[in-house]
């Protein structure tokens, strides 16, 4: 089946996408506090890079975030055994119906996330829709806070070339383009 790609202007698109097979810069783990890997998108890019993402994640664990990483920060491993080169793990927020700060949260984690990036040096980044799984964020909500976020970055920074939403099917694929805020 041909995977379907919308592109947002020059330097952001989006598809339909397995993350962990992506020939990117970095891509971005929706990760839990933990940073231990876990299910979905987390759990994945544990299982597809192999145990020297996790041994970093231990010493990122033990040597800067004792208590996890917070919600809306971002933090760089090595990719291990995926194409990319970096991990950029995030802490989504977890949906209580949008009046927690959910909106700001998860601008945060897209923002520090391409920032991270940026200093890294990469020129392409994968993200996936951070939060729409088990954390429950509405996809359509989160798609328009995650492309304003991304459009918002791309604005005041030339560093990345592409920044690609990689959608795990099409529902969530045909969700994000109809609701992205490019």
């Amino acid at each position: 089946m041909e995977r379907r790609m919308k592109r947002f202007g020059e330097r952001a698109a989006a598809k339909v996408a397995d993350i962990t097979q992506l020939e990117t810069d970095a891509v971005v783990n929706a990760a839990n506090s933990s940073l231990m890997g876990g299910g979905g998108v987390d759990g994945a890019i544990h299982r597809a890079g192999g145990p020297a993402i996790l041994a970093e994640c231990k010493e990122l664990r033990r040597a800067k975030y004792p208590d996890g990483l917070p919600v809306g920060e971002a933090v760089a491993t090595t990719a291990g055994d995926l194409p990319a080169r970096y991990v950029i793990h995030t802490v989504g927020p977890v949906w209580h119906g949008g009046e927690a700060g959910e909106p700001e949260k998860l601008r945060s984690c897209y923002r520090n996330a391409l920032k991270t990036a940026a200093e890294l040096g990469c020129k392409t980044v994968a993200f996936p829709a951070i939060s729409t799984g088990v954390f429950g964020y509405p996809p359509d909500q989160a798609a328009a806070e995650a492309s304003a976020a991304v459009s918002a970055f791309l604005a005041e920074d030339d560093t990345l070339e592409l920044v690609l939403f990689a959608l795990f099917n099409e529902k969530a694929y045909d969700t994000f383009v109809e609701h992205a805020a490019f």
